[in-house]
């Protein structure tokens, strides 16, 4: 089964909401250095130029030949919802994961980005986001969940809004376009980050992972016991032995046949948890117990404990509330396996798989 994103315009009851998104798919071969060079270049003079284009057109007596190239350049320039160019930075060499289509979004809160999200439409959640791994600063903010306006509504301002206070009603073109608060209250399931608050520096940049769009339907016992370890674990080992960018993207992987949050086919429920990051700049004075965690570090969590044990096992001696929500570490190329195998397009997560050369060690570990 493949899970693509058509991209086309949505519609319902009251009328057409949001806009006919760009359908981003990085295509199977990945980014060529001379397509990152172009793509760094044309990125690059878009905005060094868009306000100078601007202002010389205001001083032109006849400019309707400019007007088509301004519109176009004001598109590429401004979009946080349906284009990845403002936002390439979160990816390790500029090269989203190829293989996995959808919505993109460059995240950004109080005018400035903090992340990057791939996004499903049908699914009203996040296939990936991904972000540049920073040590948190701050203590972990109160939890003010937002949305994202421009998937309502494409006239709206980039930046994420927190949603109104009870009993204040939400627009309903946002209920359409993505999840909203009253999908997981009194749900069975908690709200799992992607892009994890503990993962970024300043109290702004922490606030951001505040968004539904960052979000998935997570049990408890994942989100809180061995997925809240591996998060751990990966923050410490990275702010003590990454010297450069590590760029981090946490995913999904479905149900074969979609399973949703409180039967209501709106908010679907995923299967597996996936992360990994890429570090190519790391002390070399490793601890043996972290041999296999650079350059590149990939792992998969259960988030079903009925699901099979074929790609993550289950250790029966855990503790009842943890039992069957292991997390298993792995080298990047078998996440990559599995993730081909359940989409069913070749997917890769980092431009030539971050490494030259797989680590070697065992084939997977409790978290």
């Amino acid at each position: 089964m493949t899970f693509h994103e058509t991209g086309q315009l949505m519609q319902h009851s009251a009328g057409t909401y949001g806009i006919q998104h760009k359908k981003f798919d990085n295509g199977g071969g990945g980014c060529t250095d001379e397509h990152l060079t172009s793509q760094g270049r044309t990125t690059a003079l878009l905005v060094r130029y868009k306000n100078s284009l601007l202002s010389s057109v205001k001083k032109m007596r006849s400019f309707t030949f400019i007007l088509p190239l301004l519109s176009e350049l004001l598109s590429i320039c401004g979009g946080d919802v349906g284009d990845f160019s403002p936002c390439l930075n979160y990816f390790y060499r500029a090269c989203p994961p190829r293989g996995i289509s959808g919505i993109p979004i460059c995240q950004r809160y109080e005018n400035r980005y903090h992340f990057a999200t791939l996004y499903s439409h049908e699914r009203r959640t996040p296939w990936f986001s991904a972000y540049v791994y920073s040590p948190p600063k701050d203590k972990r903010p109160k939890s003010v969940w937002k949305y994202e306006p421009q998937l309502a509504n494409s006239h709206s301002d980039g930046n994420m809004v927190p949603f109104p206070p009870p009993p204040e009603k939400v627009d309903q073109n946002v209920v359409e376009s993505q999840a909203v608060q009253q999908d997981y209250i009194n749900s069975t399931y908690t709200r799992g980050h992607l892009s994890p608050s503990l993962h970024h520096r300043d109290s702004e940049s922490r606030n951001a992972t505040f968004t539904l769009t960052n979000i998935v339907p997570q049990r408890a016992g994942s989100n809180n016991g061995p997925w809240a370890r591996l998060e751990a674990k990966v923050s410490k080992s990275l702010a003590a032995h990454c010297l450069g960018d590590a760029h981090v993207v946490t995913g999904v992987i479905p149900y074969m046949s979609e399973r949703w949050l409180k039967d209501e086919n709106r908010v679907a429920v995923p299967e597996y948890l996936w992360s990994a990051y890429c570090c190519w700049n790391y002390t070399q004075d490793l601890p043996k117990s972290l041999a296999n965690m650079y350059p590149a570090f990939a792992a998969i969590g259960r988030n079903d404990p009925d699901s099979s044990e074929e790609i993550v096992p289950v250790d029966r001696c855990r503790k009842k509330a943890e039992l069957g929500y292991d997390v298993r570490t792995m080298a990047l190329s078998a996440l990559e396996m599995y993730l081909t195998q359940r989409y069913g397009v070749p997917v890769g997560v980092f431009h030539k798989q971050c490494t030259r050369s797989e680590p070697s060690g065992r084939s997977w570990e409790p978290v």
